[in-house]
This record gives C-alpha cells, structure tokens and sequence, in this order.
C-alpha cells in the first residue's frame, strides 16, 4: 500500500470548533471575537421589515414561527422573546439572533410586533 501525502494546512478550512463554535473562514478565531470583520455577524438596518416565518425544517414535522431581523443586541432580545413567549403562552428560544417560538403563532406575533413598535409582517405562505 502506498503511503498518502498529509494535506498541507493551507487548504484546510475548518468552520466549526466543538469547543469554540462558529469560526471566522478569515482569520481562524471565533466568529464573536473575529480581528478581520469577516466572520462578524452583521445586523439588518432599523428600516428594514421585521418577518414572521413559519418553519417545519429539521424539527420532525413540528412548527415554530420564527422572527428574523430584528436590530436588537442578544439580551434585548432575550427580553422580547420572554415576552412574547408569554403573549402565545408556549415556549421558545433565541437562536443565531432570530427569536423561535414553539407553534403557529403567526398572526398573534405580528400584531404583538407592531404593538411594540416595530415594522412586522408576515412571511412566507
């Protein structure tokens, strides 16, 4: 059997560290603590719309209504999620800066949105 030669380190692009999480493909550190701003999650501006989706995908069937693009840092929206885990009266999560709630809640999350004052709508069908 002829003996492999090792891949040069160059060429390895590593994304992801039990230990650390998601890192930066630029300068290889944790994406939180990223030196070049390539691995720097970015937020969406104030003006843009906040959407309520509904997603079934990787969860067995079961729905969850997810809320994307809120220009909120994590415990604002800790808080939030608190709150309107409350208002559907089930449970949830805060996950890579969108917030999940457990359930269809669609309509119910828009309007507490827009009640809260931010721009909500509706997404997918």
């Amino acid at each position: 059997m002829k003996p492999t030669k090792p891949v040069p380190r160059d060429n390895v692009s590593l994304v992801y560290g039990t230990g650390i999480g998601r890192l930066c493909p630029g300068c290889r550190r944790p994406a939180d603590q990223c030196a070049c701003g390539a691995g720097a999650t970015r937020k969406p501006a104030a003006g843009t719309p906040i959407r309520v989706a509904r997603s079934t995908a990787g969860r067995g069937g079961k729905a969850v209504s997810v809320i994307t693009g809120l220009p909120l840092d994590e415990p604002a929206l800790e808080a939030l999620a608190k709150l309107l885990k409350q208002a559907c009266g089930t449970g949830g999560t805060v996950k890579d800066g969108n917030i999940e709630i457990q359930g269809e809640h669609r309509d119910r999350l828009v309007a507490e949105l827009i009640k809260r004052g931010f721009p909500a709508k509706k997404a997918g069908g």
